[in-house]
């Protein structure tokens, strides 16, 4: 029989227990009633736990530990910790893991941007909880980037091993213990076809604009909100069954989820930052609705540009690998007037973040914006629009092969004080509508460039080397009011849907025309067929729409160049922007134009 000492300790262990207990229950109930007065202050806003019908996508364990990451564990690398020391080295935790289709994107918590040099993407088998993951393959990072205050992203190429987890390390270090919280859920790997991958606020409107993969809603369609909601979650919590805040969709078309703020975030949004959100939606039928919830990797950017005078004509245009034609389109259109550059960098691989940075030292003002996110044109011009509000009256959306061209401007003598002919003259065009009350789009028909005989890129810039082009236009490409939008930010790549009560005007081909070196030499032609990056074109390499406007006629599936190529696309010959550019803007020494002299 015990004695009653032992049953003494017993009763004080059972305190102690239930003490720690409660201790810990009312630290979290605190925390969660501190988040709740926080975002929350109407009865409208409702608070639940994770119990209504759901898919599995749903489930705790992939879809909770992709909407909530803490960052107290900050101070572990990965679950393969390399640190040998407890103080000098910056600290990073893999907060998630996307398979897209040609590489890993993995996102970082970490307030220290690593370079490509200093990280080693690991693959491994994963054992069991008592073991270190055996490590069977290591590779070099292909790329890193600063993606927002907090985070960073690191692409991995795929193993050659099949079955492996993908994780980080520093370049050369011992595969150490995994760190304290480490759970199976964190070697979930998400697929790009399904998921909320940003997130960022519409102050105008008190909304937050969610973008979202995986809905399959109709293309260039506005659908219907009421079928989707937004949920915010705790910027640094992570257990399972967590109370979340739900608003209402009040927009969503194709890839873009408008809903409101939470009520006790509208008067300053500034709390918003950081703050995680998803998107569900209904499925099934009426009788037995599934409510979905989607993984997400999203934050809520609160970044606010300060009340400044707006510039009347920025650019934003989204590319990959395109450094090398950047230097042209931007110096000859800021010559026309743009004052503004927002540069969508889609993955590039090439030198264009130095170039950029170079451009903007020149005083040209170019930004650069990392979209790692495949496939998401119409997205990306969503956010840019969205973005750009603040700070620009106009924005053109335009590809970086597409240079504005004024045939009447351009063929005046000199101006009286000696200025060029035709200099400002697209930001003159915009800035005649920016008191119009309802014109909000400016739309420029595009005729097409060929080859022109040409076998290798043109030294001189593809507006001096290609002057050959097909005899009728071919679509439009547009500048807009960003404020005069309609609430979705629906577009398609050329155009976007205005709000009510606003239409756009068509620009005359005899006052102004849009040069689209569209088919260029081979060499430059063929990365085409790599990626196409609008969201609803398919890609060259998959046998459909082989009719499609986007394609160029005869080509099938495969890089493989047509015969004759060169001499293709070739109608009309037209050498008016060329010989505008080498009158007037080339060295009367040298015969170098602005960009060919950058570059000394």
């Amino acid at each position: 029989m015990d004695s009653a000492e032992q049953r003494r300790k017993r009763k004080r262990g059972r305190h102690i227990l239930l003490s720690l207990s409660s201790s810990r229950s009312l630290f979290l109930c605190s925390s969660f009633i501190v988040f709740i007065l926080f975002m929350s202050s109407h009865h409208r806003f409702f608070l639940f736990f994770f119990n209504f019908k759901t898919t599995t996508l749903l489930r705790p364990p992939l879809a909770l530990s992709l909407l909530y990451s803490s960052s107290s564990s900050a101070a572990s690398n990965s679950i393969l910790d390399t640190s040998t020391t407890t103080t000098a080295a910056p600290s990073f935790t893999l907060q998630h893991r996307i398979l897209f289709p040609n590489h890993y994107l993995l996102i970082l918590l970490t307030n220290h941007h690593f370079n490509h040099h200093q990280l080693e993407c690991v693959y491994y088998h994963h054992t069991n909880s008592s073991t270190q993951p055996l490590v069977l393959e290591v590779q070099p990072v292909l790329s890193t980037d600063r993606f927002d205050e907090s985070r960073s992203i690191v692409r991995c190429p795929f193993p050659r091993t099949n079955g492996t987890a993908v994780d980080l390390r520093r370049r050369g270090g011992t595969l150490a213990r995994r760190s304290s919280d480490f759970t199976t859920n964190q070697t979930v790997v998400q697929s790009w076809d399904k998921g909320v991958y940003e997130a960022a606020l519409d102050k105008d409107s008190n909304t937050v604009v969610v973008f979202v993969k995986g809905l399959n809603l109709r293309p260039h369609r506005v659908s219907d909100p009421t079928h989707f909601r937004c949920h915010f979650g705790l910027k640094n919590f992570n257990k399972d069954g967590s109370f979340m805040i739900t608003t209402r969709a009040v927009s969503v078309a194709q890839e873009v989820v408008g809903c409101l703020l939470p009520q006790g975030v509208r008067n300053n949004t500034d709390r918003a930052k950081g703050v995680r959100v998803t998107v569900s939606h209904l499925s099934g039928n009426y009788r037995h609705p599934v409510r979905t919830m989607l993984p997400s990797v999203a934050r809520i950017d609160g970044k606010g540009n300060k009340k400044r005078e707006k510039h009347e004509l920025c650019v934003c245009t989204m590319v990959w690998n395109q450094g090398s034609a950047l230097r042209e389109w931007v110096m000859y259109h800021a010559w026309l007037g743009v004052e503004r550059w927002f540069i969508y960098d889609n993955n590039s691989d090439d030198d264009i973040e130095e170039v950029i940075q170079d451009l903007d030292s020149q005083g040209f003002n170019v930004t650069r914006q990392v979209w790692p996110w495949i496939k998401t044109q119409e997205a990306g011009f969503s956010h840019c629009a969205l973005k750009a509000r603040d700070e620009c009256k106009w924005v053109g959306f335009f590809d970086v092969d597409e240079f504005f061209y004024f045939p009447n401007e351009f063929h005046h003598q000199l101006g009286q004080f000696g200025g060029l002919p035709g200099e400002n003259s697209l930001r003159s065009v915009v800035a005649n509508y920016s008191s119009s009350r309802s014109i909000a789009e400016i739309r420029t028909a595009c005729h097409s460039f060929g080859p022109s005989g040409l076998k290798s890129h043109p030294k001189q810039g593809v507006t001096v080397g290609y002057t050959c082009r097909l005899q009728s236009p071919e679509r439009h490409k547009s500048i807009v009011r960003p404020d005069l939008l309609d609430v979705s930010l629906l577009n398609v790549v050329h155009h976007f849907q205005l709000r009510e009560g606003f239409r756009y005007v068509n620009m005359p081909e005899g006052s102004a025309v849009i040069n689209h070196y569209k088919y260029q030499v081979w060499d430059t032609f063929k990365a085409k067929f790599f990626r196409r990056v609008a969201t609803y074109v398919v890609d060259w390499q998959e046998d459909q729409n082989k009719g499609s406007k986007d394609r160029a006629p005869g080509l099938g599936t495969e890089a493989i160049e047509p015969p004759n190529w060169h001499l293709q696309f070739c109608e009309v010959w037209d050498t008016g922007l060329k010989d505008f550019l080498l009158s007037y803007f080339a060295d009367p020494i040298t015969g170098l134009l602005p960009w060919e002299r950058s570059l000394l």
